[in-house]
């Protein structure tokens, strides 16, 4: 293997630098741009021959890395990505999938480290996590949530009406309500507001990326 010409999104500096540290070890890799903001890894992708990028999902003046990772894939099939991440929200791996990314690194788990993640990328493998790593909502963990849980949730945090949430997925305002019974039961909360505050407190649900 050659030289793989590599660039680095994320937008907090010392995550920046740890990741940029790590990549010093193999000799192969160079990195030849670090960035804070993901819609600029696009432009830099169509300028240079690059072979991987290590993107961040949310960047500066909040551009999704999953946006950007789509569109390089689109134009760049060759170009490896690894989307990283240390938001549990519960779209982001099946996101990644869509995008056509090729791997997926949660930055706060240890047991998989980023250089066996990009080694294995770069070596042809697909790298994923089994599952979004669970965190408390309220008195449930995330994984006691249903996926349609989700999705009601998820349009909740968007701001959607019941009515617009029972149109946007296709369902009748009577499940919506049922829904939305369930997740104030297992989660404990009194209201929706609190529910979805919590929920985005905790990253389990971003809307906007």
């Amino acid at each position: 293997m050659g030289v793989v010409r590599t660039i680095v999104v994320e937008d907090s500096l010392l995550t920046r630098e740890a990741v940029v540290s790590r990549l010093a070890q193999p000799p192969q890799i160079q990195v030849v741009a670090t960035l804070e903001n993901a819609a600029n890894a696009v432009v830099a992708c169509a300028r240079r021959s690059i072979g991987l990028v290590l993107m961040d999902v949310c960047t500066r003046d909040d551009e999704s890395g999953l946006a950007a990772a789509a569109r390089i894939k689109r134009e760049s099939p060759s170009t490896k990505v690894v989307i990283m991440t240390s938001m549990p929200e519960h779209t982001f791996l099946a996101k990644a999938q869509v995008a056509g990314c090729d791997s997926f690194w949660y930055k706060d788990l240890q047991a998989v480290g980023l250089l066996d993640v990009v080694g294995r990328t770069l070596q042809g493998e697909r790298v994923w996590p089994r599952e979004t790593p669970p965190v408390m909502l309220g008195l449930a963990r995330s994984t006691e949530l249903t996926a349609r849980e989700f999705d009601v949730l998820h349009q909740l945090a968007r701001g959607l009406s019941y009515e617009q949430i029972a149109s946007e997925l296709g369902i009748s305002l009577n499940t919506v309500k049922y829904h939305v019974r369930n997740l104030l039961a297992k989660t404990g909360f009194e209201s929706t507001l609190a529910l979805v505050v919590e929920a985005v407190d905790k990253r389990l649900v971003l809307p906007k990326y």
